[in-house]
């Protein structure tokens, strides 16, 4: 069944089983090592003419065919099961071998994705499946969804992450429309910040990339008159351009589509509005998930502006390697535009230890050279706080139109200045229904504690089911009776309640909570009133 798999697929099996065309080569003297002195030219005029020295005759053309050796490959395939080759993809999931199979990949599949990259049995496993997949696209994409969830093998990452985009259409076409030749203002800055971009990869620092990375770079500005180029969008191009190297138009659909997705208004002339908001919700994060961590970094001063502005501008490929950019994003493009939130949140979790004995120096010290991340239990950690974040506490009002839900007990844009008085996130009428309608259901899944701070008379008039209630004028939360102080005990979700027209004491309950270090502590939107509306007060 080999000979029956595509040329790219059998190649990079082949490397995997450890093969090495380099070496072949230099075995049939077709690379020849040659001083570096002798490759000089004699003399090099002012316009990059050179003279003197003939050309190479490594670089001429030769038609040699060079037989590469498989028996290495066949031989670690030779036990596979032959019914692997045709994988059934109209079923929910592929038929699961025996227990006595030797091609169980259960077990390789539970470990590192790194390790799993490296194994051949499994590699060939997941090629063929997604091989199959991708010649069913757009028919099975919620499949290929489905498999992207455990892994992408490297050899179908470009055509994978195509899809995950849903990048279709005559790309080549449009791309070639586009006028990338005549000169505009932002060509002397793309110059610079090209040369500076992942220079340690091998492919990206080549001059054909180069030239590859001005051209799309040049087709994205041009074809957004209402964005301007900012520094970093060439590392946010860089994974593209690495994978989709040989297919521009490809590269610059898939770009597009990504900035629209993830980072839309990101690039406006004036982004100051947009990155300040997306600011104060990641505040919101970290302190909803890490209190501790936030009332540290608040008092040496060490704010997100100081250090998370690369992050988010550039999906963090300004900051991580290209081998862990794949990793990242492989699960980045399954999520929401709020998932890099959680990655940012992860990211500092990392760092906990560090970060909580420094000072303010101490931490612009460790995030001017970016540590050493371990990306998988970064991308594990994302995972946990995004489904442990209600949904709308990552509302935004900048977001792009339709990527957030619409209810009438959902969340409506709150002003700049509430959002930085605020410490916690706020979560919508709808999802604290949510969570109460799961409480009714299992009584052993209550984890939800609704701290109504509005004056008893009002509170009597109605309030949100199993409220206790704390008046104002009660004080600290650490002066707040022991029957509360027990209730918040066990990392229950606590949601602060107030009126609408008394917004203000809510809020300072709920910074109250945080600076005394209750995690999960958020604000109920729109205050009672927007549940009386509903008809859902007790």
């Amino acid at each position: 069944p080999l000979e029956e798999r595509p040329l790219p697929e059998l190649y990079s099996l082949w490397r995997l089983a450890g093969g090495d065309a380099e070496t072949e080569l230099r075995k049939q003297g077709c690379l020849r090592a040659k001083p570096p002195i002798c490759t000089l030219p004699c003399i090099v005029l002012l316009e990059g003419e050179e003279l003197g020295q003939k050309k190479d005759a490594v670089f001429f053309y030769d038609d040699t065919v060079v037989l590469l050796p498989t028996e290495q490959l066949c031989q670690r395939l030779k036990g596979m099961d032959p019914s692997l080759y045709y994988p059934l993809i109209e079923t929910g999931q592929n038929v699961p071998p025996s227990p006595n199979s030797s091609n169980d990949l259960s077990n390789t599949a539970a470990l590192p994705v790194i390790i799993r990259e490296k194994d051949i049995e499994y590699q060939l496993q997941r090629v063929i499946l997604y091989n199959r997949l991708l010649e069913a696209y757009p028919y099975q994409k919620q499949r290929i969804i489905h498999e992207a969830k455990l892994d992408i093998p490297p050899l179908y990452r470009a055509l994978i992450w195509s899809a995950l985009l849903d990048v279709q259409g005559d790309l080549l076409r449009e791309y070639e429309a586009i006028d990338k030749e005549t000169p505009t203002p932002t060509d002397r800055q793309i110059e610079v910040d090209i040369p500076r971009c992942h220079q340690y990869d091998e492919l990206l620092s080549s001059p054909s990339a180069h030239a590859k990375f001005k051209r799309l770079l040049k087709a994205w500005v041009i074809s957004h008159p209402h964005y301007v180029y900012w520094q970093g969008l060439d590392s946010l191009c860089a994974p593209f351009l690495h994978l989709h190297f040989n297919d521009e138009a490809s590269a610059y659909a898939c770009l597009s589509t990504f900035i629209s997705r993830y980072l839309y208004d990101f690039f406006l002339q004036d982004n100051s509005q947009v990155i300040k908001e997306y600011l104060a919700v990641f505040s919101h994060l970290v302190a909803f998930h890490d209190p501790e961590l936030t009332n540290h970094l608040d008092s040496i001063g060490f704010l997100p502006e100081l250090y998370s502005i690369p992050w988010f501008l550039t999906m963090y490929t300004h900051v991580f390697p290209l081998h862990k950019i794949f990793h990242l994003w492989d699960t980045l493009l399954l999520g929401r535009d709020s998932f890099p939130l959680c990655v940012g949140v992860a990211i500092l979790q990392q760092l906990r230890t560090d970060l909580l004995s420094f000072g303010f120096n101490e931490c612009i010290l460790l995030f001017s050279d970016m540590p050493e991340i371990d990306i998988q239990r970064c991308v594990q950690d994302s995972i946990r706080i995004f489904c442990s974040t209600p949904q709308s506490s990552t509302f935004r009002a900048h977001a792009r139109p339709g990527s957030q839900p619409q209810d009438p007990l959902g969340m409506s844009p709150v002003a700049l200045e509430e959002l930085k008085a605020e410490l916690c996130p706020r979560i919508s009428a709808h999802d604290l229904l949510g969570v109460l309608e799961m409480s009714r259901r299992d009584s052993s899944k209550l984890n939800l504690l609704v701290v109504d701070v509005r004056p008893p008379d009002e509170y009597q008039r109605g309030t949100i089911p199993g409220a206790l209630n704390i008046p104002p004028g009660s004080g600290e939360p650490g002066q707040w009776g022991e029957p509360l102080q027990s209730a918040l005990q066990g990392g229950r979700m606590v949601v602060v309640a107030g009126s609408q027209k008394e917004h203000n004491t809510a809020v300072s309950a709920a910074n109250g909570l945080v600076r005394s270090g209750q995690a999960r502590v958020c604000l109920l939107h729109g205050g009672v009133e927007a549940l009386r509306t509903a008809g859902l007060l007790e």
